[in-house]
């Protein structure tokens, strides 16, 4: 079984608007509401794929119970510590006219060290029957920034393995902690190295900076594609570069939830790391093609498999730190 973890979880509304000008009346064309926050949108992307998965975090409030309660609708196993605060509605708009999306997120609630402490208690108690654990979102207000450090810590002694997707501080405290994998979007991993990606050199040189940092295995992923170093077993990484013929997008909202969640599918079924990136591309492109975070059709997923391109981009040794 995999288990996701969402500290932030959010209802997630996405509007689909034509022609939206800030200033006027708009009627919204479509919309969907549906638990939300990285972690719930692996979560979905993971049952969609047949994947065994639980999804564990944060909820407080009406919003949160609204949260716990679609969950259960979609038939998301789900175990969450409730907390005093109200969790967050995150807003989208997509414009399909000009294919501009706009974002509008909720910071999230403020949460007590004794919450915190009720989390990583059912995060150990969970982690006995799970064979890894993917950690994923924004951190609530005035939550340590070490908190997913800790977890990813926690979890490796478990003989757990370990998933981080977050940007910002998080993220640099979390890989000091060695998590297996860590993905990450081209903007946020060009912050995290502090310089911009152009060429293909560009891209291999973050991989190997960021697996440097602690990470074993790191996906960046772009719109139409993504590069990846990969560990097998013994140590070795590889590098591999893959992307698909570009496709028209209804909305790319909750893609990148559902390229993660393709690849650790792939990964816990054994699959050859080529095939692994083939398979998380081929579930990001499968999302795109409809409204809402990890709502996809799986025969979408055969279908973009098939027009995925991979090849090594070179041979890696470099090892992550230790």
């Amino acid at each position: 079984m995999i288990l996701t973890v969402t500290a932030n979880a959010a209802v997630d509304k996405t509007l689909t608007v034509p022609n939206l000008q800030l200033g006027h009346r708009h009627r919204a064309q479509q919309g969907i509401v549906i638990p939300g926050g990285k972690g719930v949108n692996v979560a979905r992307a993971l049952k969609r794929l047949g994947e065994p998965v639980i999804a564990t975090g944060l909820a407080g409030g009406r919003t949160g119970s609204h949260i716990l309660d679609g969950m259960t609708e979609e038939g998301i196993l789900n175990d969450f510590v409730r907390i005093r605060g109200e969790s967050r509605t995150s807003t989208v708009v997509v414009d399909p006219t000009s294919g501009v999306q706009t974002e509008i997120y909720e910071y999230g609630p403020e949460v007590g060290e004794d919450e915190l402490g009720m989390l990583r208690e059912k995060l150990q108690y969970l982690s006995g029957a799970v064979s890894t654990v993917v950690v994923a979102g924004s951190l609530p207000r005035k939550v340590p920034t070490e908190l997913y450090a800790g977890m990813i810590s926690d979890m490796t002694k478990r003989k757990v393995r370990t998933v981080i997707d977050c940007d910002g501080e998080p993220l640099r405290k979390a890989l000091v902690a060695q998590p297996g994998l860590v993905s990450t979007e081209q903007r946020e991993a060009e912050a995290l190295v502090g310089h911009e990606f152009q060429t293909d050199e560009d891209f291999q040189d973050g991989l190997t900076e960021i697996a440097s940092m602690g990470a074993a295995s790191v996906l960046i992923t772009l719109r139409t594609g993504c590069y990846a170093l990969l560990r097998t077993g013994r140590g070795r990484a590889q590098m591999y570069r893959a992307w698909i013929p570009q496709v028209e997008a209804v909305s790319s909202v909750g893609s990148g939830e559902a390229l993660l969640a393709g690849f650790v599918a792939a990964q816990a079924a054994e699959m050859r790391p080529e095939e692994c990136v083939r398979r998380a591309l081929a579930c990001g492109a499968a999302n795109s093609q409809t409204v809402g975070a990890g709502v996809f059709d799986p025969r979408d997923v055969a279908r973009f498999a098939g027009t995925v391109e991979v090849e090594e981009s070179r041979p890696a040794g470099t090892r992550a730190a230790s």
